[in-house]
């Protein structure tokens, strides 16, 4: 029986000892035992949506697609992140040979790269945009 009382009592220091390791910055501890905030990084000015879809054009595009009449729209910050977002539309070519007419696909880029590529769905805000050439 003793051995048990000293089981759960031992575990009760351990789990009070240990909640001490997780206080936050705003603790009434001393400042080594609060975690440390991070900080925020500025934003990541925007991105000359021109450029980088030109001189990436086939991350978005497939060459043999032959994307012509290419068109980007401005910018937008991600709601998550700190990328951007940008509408890009082009009139593109199936794999044999019929025209598909424009597409519109939705780049995410991340320090001038485009990190990922997405075709625009009905719900995306690419149908009210403003388009400009490359």
């Amino acid at each position: 029986m003793l051995r048990i009382v000293a089981q759960v009592a031992l575990l009760a220091c351990t789990l009070a000892l240990g909640a001490c390791g997780f206080a936050d910055s705003r603790a009434p501890v001393p400042d080594f035992m609060r975690i440390k905030e991070g900080e925020q990084q500025p934003p990541e000015p925007p991105p000359d949506v021109k450029r980088v879809v030109r001189e990436q054009i086939d991350v978005v595009f497939l060459n043999t697609s032959y994307p012509r009449e290419v068109q980007v729209a401005l910018p937008h910050h991600e709601v998550r992140g700190s990328g951007w977002t940008a509408c890009v539309r082009a009139q593109l070519t199936s794999a044999t040979g019929s025209a598909l007419g424009t597409q519109t696909y939705i780049v995410t880029i991340d320090s001038g790269k485009i990190t990922d590529r997405r075709r625009a769905e009905a719900d995306d805000i690419c149908g009210s945009e403003a388009y400009e050439p490359i």
